[in-house]
């Protein structure tokens, strides 16, 4: 069988990996912000032609440079090809690497192009009696193609391709490999930039030369041809011809100093493989492993570990100092989910087993329970919900590895063990996905050895990467965010968590009832506006009454039809009563399945509570979301949305419900990050800030002139300015034109000279640095603040500015449920806290305990952070949480 070589057109490879994977770049960027999406899409190209080729010699040859000898012959040449991109130029160091760590040999030649290297190495292949592949994104290298050289041209990304053989040239383009030489000559290039004869294009080109042979037999015929405009420019451009030939001719003589002999391939690097992997933070490639690649010193793959017993638990003294812990769950609702098993040890001691009743032995239940026993854990919070479930107090908590990951970047957030630790440059853990599979719940593998070793590879993992995290959140000055907030702050929403809140099922059903029988009125009352009955929740119907049948006028089209989105429908609510009561049916319907039928489904049946879940690894500001169900977004601008709320009551007779919300937080906290002298003395006078903003940007005497209107603009381009509103998102905001909502923005920067400032040093020190910080130094990182496209680096730019600012109000308020969670038991009140949605918290109390709520909870909330303007909360309670009243 004859020998295989494989030759890659690399600069051509990586611009067609580039720009195939561009829509996706946003996934593709490592931990350092890095780029790396046409790395990806040009190692996917290799993993695929190289299973094909199994080369014996292989070689990628990039261009030296943009000068070369056809240069010189042509100024213009290549010369209307746009920059490269900085988010591809800074990737090309690391395709390099990727071809050295795969085994592959690469070259590049001073004055002469990658073709050129591949021609001369090709013709070297024919001669030696090579299969030769060639692999290109250009077609230019089809003319290389001979009964032993194939040439395949990517197509639809890097991965398919359409394969060149001379019969198949002939097929496709009617030429042989050296007539698609001539062709080119005649039709020019405007890829490469050099011109061809006027007014022939390929089509031209290719019946011209089928007919005469060649460019040569061309023009020995040109003189005999009938008179024509063609013939005309062939004999005035024959120069340009010539000249076009020889520059789409590949060399096939390049002076290189390499040969077949020096670029054997032996298969790829493994350890270099592994650690560039790391690098780019290729965790799918990184599963190729298998145990393979491990670099010395690194932790073997399979690791020793005991079968824990009730017959042998006396081992569990053996452990001290410190251990790391996992009780294991095979769904993500750790409020419900089955305990499948644990792992608990340290690095001489590997205890396992799938029986978490022996969680509840005393020597274990101690262990755990000692808070002088320092424990590492991945999810702390998780772990005290599960083994409190099971009647144990989970103390210690030194080391969370998902917390400190989180911190440490905001999109290594993942819940997964294994795909943090290759994250952060660690040896191969499996995913729970390669051992469990996929779906909500788990399939814990009934072999043991593959359950337990998986489970002692993350407990020595969770050991192992404590101090690496740690080095790197002291360095970030994170350590007191990570010890003093997040740390405490996870033990505080386990025990949330844990207590949940009470809801009555039986109001829930009569609101449903009530809202099924408002959604009928309401289906009739369409029903009769359109003169038919047809599908409300169909958009193709529901566009066709409204755009065709009552002529309302078209707002946006889908590709399907007509759009009836929500905001199509606002703009239209003001001309058709119709259009009113269908947003009311969607938003009665969506109350009815989502919040009603929804919540019914997760009251649990032995304490008539829902214990929603906190996410506290979730958000790139820090912010808290709830799940399972989520409490945070239960409807308010809805009469019929804020009813839900009465079916959420005390757990105790004789209790109420208490409240306690911060005032305009992010404004405050905006007045205290820009120092901004006039939005702080409006605070310091505590104004009404949306009316002392209105007076200001409508230069008007005083807040009395300020109509209900003004202080909503008002208001709007307050928000707006924090989250980094644009003049159109204003304007569609506050239904004003574009130049009117552009001139509020500039009025307000004038009134508030230190927001503006604040805004322009935000975003340039986010260049500077490539992330923004909060007040605890909570990080934010903005790969995309440098990027090319526009809207990448926009939204960047916007989120710089609103990221310091939504961050520290979070960070507020995290504060404060911690000391305020320490008080109640410091003082031995009854009251607990059941939920935080956002700026509030939310209590039940005995009714006796409610007058030093009111004090002591505004205090505690109001002092969590010394601002340069004073936190402002307001107090409600009530039976229910709808009847909070002030």
């Amino acid at each position: 069988m004859a020998k295989q070589l494989l030759l890659i057109d690399g600069n051509s490879i990586v611009f067609r990996a580039f720009f195939a994977m561009h829509n996706q770049m946003d996934k593709f960027t490592n931990q350092a912000g890095l780029h790396t999406a046409a790395i990806y899409g040009f190692k996917l190209m290799l993993d695929h032609i190289l299973e094909e080729v199994q080369p014996d010699a292989a070689l990628v040859a990039f261009d030296a440079g943009r000068t070369t000898f056809r240069t010189e012959k042509y100024a213009d040449y290549k010369g209307g090809r746009d920059k490269t991109p900085s988010e591809l130029t800074e990737q090309l160091p690391y395709v390099r690497k990727l071809v050295e760590a795969s085994g592959l040999h690469s070259y590049e030649l001073a004055n002469y192009e990658a073709d050129d290297i591949i021609g001369t190495l090709a013709k070297e292949g024919d001669q030696a009696g090579f299969e030769t592949m060639i692999v290109t994104g250009d077609r230019d290298l089809t003319q290389l193609v001979t009964d032993h050289t194939t040439v395949a041209v990517t197509k639809r990304g890097v991965t398919q391709t359409e394969k060149y053989t001379p019969a198949y040239m002939q097929e496709k383009l009617g030429v042989t490999p050296t007539q698609y030489i001539d062709v080119k000559a005649l039709m020019g290039d405007t890829s490469d930039n050099y011109p061809g004869v006027t007014k022939i294009g390929e089509k031209t080109a290719v019946t011209l030369i089928k007919e005469y042979g060649s460019l040569d037999g061309l023009y020995e015929n040109v003189a005999a041809m009938k008179k024509s405009k063609r013939k005309e420019n062939l004999i005035n451009e024959e120069k340009i011809a010539r000249a076009c030939q020889d520059l789409a001719t590949i060399r096939r003589d390049a002076p290189i100093e390499i040969g077949l002999k020096d670029i054997q391939y032996s298969g790829p690097k493994q350890e270099e493989l592994f650690d560039l992997y790391q690098t780019l933070n290729f965790r799918s490639f990184l599963k190729e492993f298998d145990g393979q690649g491990e670099k010395e010193g690194m932790p073997k793959e399979v690791i020793d570990y005991q079968i824990l017993t009730k017959d042998n638990l006396e081992v569990v003294k053996q452990l001290s100092g410190e251990i790391a812990f996992q009780l294991e769950m095979s769904e993500a609702n750790y409020n419900e989910s089955p305990l499948v098993g644990f792992v608990i040890g340290n690095a001489k001691h590997w205890l396992v087993s799938r029986d978490v009743n022996l969680l509840t032995e005393p020597v274990l239940k101690e262990l755990l329970q000692d808070p002088a026993v320092r424990k590492d854990v991945f999810n702390a919070k998780a772990q005290m919900v599960g083994l409190h479930r099971l009647g144990i107090d989970l103390a210690g908590v030194d080391f969370d590895l998902l917390l400190a990951s989180y911190l440490l970047n905001t999109s290594e957030n993942a819940n997964d063990l294994g795909v943090l630790a290759q994250a952060h440059d660690y040896y191969r853990v499996e995913t729970d996905e390669e051992v469990y599979g996929k779906g909500a719940k788990l399939a814990i593998p009934e072999d043991d050895d593959v359950f337990f070793n998986h489970l002692a590879k993350k407990a020595r993992a969770i050991l192992d990467l404590k101090a690496p995290l740690y080095d790197q959140l002291t360095e970030n000055e994170q350590m007191p965010l990570y010890e003093d907030i997040e740390r405490p702050l996870s033990s505080v929403l386990a025990h949330m968590e844990i207590r949940g809140i009470h809801v009555d099922a039986t109001t829930l059903k009569q609101m449903g009832s009530k809202l099924i029988e408002r959604e009928r009125e309401l289906e009739q009352a369409i029903y009769q506006q359109a003169g038919m009955e047809f599908n409300i929740n169909s958009p193709k119907q529901l566009g066709g009454i409204l755009f065709e049948k009552m002529g309302l006028p078209v707002i946006k089209k889908t590709k399907t039809g007509y759009s009836t989105a929500v905001d199509v429908l606002e703009k239209l609510a003001d001309r058709a009563p119709i259009v009113q009561n269908i947003l009311a049916y969607r938003q009665i319907s969506k109350l009815q399945s989502t919040y009603i039928t929804g919540l019914l489904k997760v009251i649990g049946k032995s304490d008539q509570k829902i214990h929603t879940r906190y996410l506290q690894t979730l958000t790139a500001t820090g912010r808290l979301s709830s799940v399972d169900p989520n409490l945070q977004n239960i409807p308010v601008r809805l009469e019929e949305g804020r009813q839900i709320r009465r079916a959420f009551i005390p757990s105790e007779p004789g209790w109420q419900i208490f409240s306690s919300d911060y005032s305009q937080v992010e404004l405050r906290v905006l007045a205290h990050v820009t120092g901004d002298e006039n939005l702080r003395a409006d605070f310091l006078a505590d104004k009404d800030i949306h009316a002392a903003t209105a007076k200001r940007i409508f230069h008007l005497a005083s807040e009395d002139e300020v109509t209900p209107d003004m202080r909503r603009q008002a208001k709007a381009v307050n928000f707006g300015i924090v989250y980094g509103i644009s003049d159109f998102g204003l304007a569609q905001n506050i239904h004003v034109t574009r130049a009117r909502a552009h001139d509020f923005i500039q009025s307000y920067f004038k009134e508030f000279p230190g927001v503006e400032r604040y805004v322009r040093e935000i975003v340039e020190q986010a260049k500077e640095k490539g992330y923004v910080e909060t007040i605890t130094h909570r990080r934010r990182y903005l790969p995309d603040i440098h990027a090319k496209s526009f809207a990448k680096r926009s939204f960047a730019e916007r989120t710089a500015m609103n990221t310091p600012i939504q961050g520290s109000a979070a960070d507020i308020i995290k504060i404060a449920m911690i000391r305020m969670e320490k008080a109640l038991q410091e003082r031995g009140l009854k009251a607990r806290m059941l939920l935080q949605i956002h700026d509030e918290l939310v209590f039940e109390a005995p009714q006796e305990e409610i007058a030093t709520l009111e004090e002591l909870v505004p205090s505690i909330m109001g002092s969590a952070v010394q601002l340069a303007v004073p936190l402002k909360v307001e107090n409600k309670s009530g039976a229910t949480w709808y009847d909070l009243k002030k």
